[in-house]
């Protein structure tokens, strides 16, 4: 199982909010009375739920120990956070189900729709976000790395597994659409880049070690002067693939995201 870093991971908590806040933007659901955060991370942005839907109950869940070590004291009588993996994960009725930039780890997510939508209450949703392509360039630009002579054979396994960092599990926009509208959904599914501008030494590395970095840096764990080479090539290869400009490192980062409707 990937190790999380939740202090890592938020570091960049403004920019990863972005889309999640604009997927709630074109939710459907106006006052859910129960609503489920699939992948919560550290639960800061699970909590906001709670704001927005003052009446709702909210639960939220994620596979990491550290994750939901980090969330639970955000917890309150009407947000409580529970480690659990989402595709283990057997839904109760509920009104909404939202995930932001998890189902991507998910391999196979997609045969999981059916199920949730299964669970959605009449007038209910099924809304997430995901990564394009598992990251584009930067994607590109550690798995080069990890193809050198020194590190091929070390993380070969790691890059094979499904995920986000070779054979993406992620789908086109109109393949979620086709196969949630084919259930019965009235669907609305985009594509957006945001172009991101970070600052502070090597932002971009900084950025992935709290996400699609970690696999690597988990299987270099037994090593720490190999996994600390390993961090200064992808910083190097990072820079000359992102270079710095005078006013910030800018990073494209392109999502998919789908709301999945039932009728009321």
């Amino acid at each position: 199982m990937t190790s999380w870093d939740p202090d890592q991971y938020q570091r960049f908590a403004d920019e990863r909010a972005r889309p999640f806040l604009d997927l709630l933007d074109r939710v459907p659901v106006r006052a859910p009375a129960d609503v489920v955060d699939l992948g919560c991370g550290p639960g800061t942005m699970t909590a906001t739920l709670t704001r927005r839907y003052p009446a709702a109950r909210v639960l939220g869940i994620d596979s990491s120990p550290e994750m939901i070590a980090a969330a639970h004291p955000l917890g309150t009588e009407r947000l409580r956070f529970r480690r659990e993996d989402i595709a283990q994960w057997q839904p109760e009725s509920v009104d909404l189900i939202v995930s932001n930039a998890a189902l991507q780890w998910v391999p196979r997510h997609t045969e999981l729709f059916g199920r949730w939508v299964a669970a959605l209450r009449p007038g209910g949703a099924l809304a997430f976000q995901v990564p394009a392509g598992g990251g584009g360039a930067v994607r590109q630009t550690i798995r080069t790395v990890t193809q050198r002579p020194a590190w091929r054979d070390r993380l070969a396994t790691v890059a094979e597994r499904p995920g986000p960092r070779t054979a993406s599990p992620v789908r086109h926009p109109e393949s979620y659409l086709d196969e949630l509208a084919r259930m019965g959904c009235t669907v609305d599914a985009w594509e957006t880049t945001y172009y991101h501008v970070l600052h502070g030494p090597d932002p971009v590395l900084e950025w992935f070690r709290g996400s699609g970095l970690r696999p690597y840096l988990d299987a270099l764990a037994d090593e720490p002067a190999a996994r600390a080479a390993f961090e200064r090539e992808v910083a190097v290869a990072l820079r000359d693939a992102f270079p710095p400009q005078e006013y910030g490192t800018v990073l494209p980062f392109p999502r998919i995201f789908v709301i999945a409707a039932r009728e009321p």
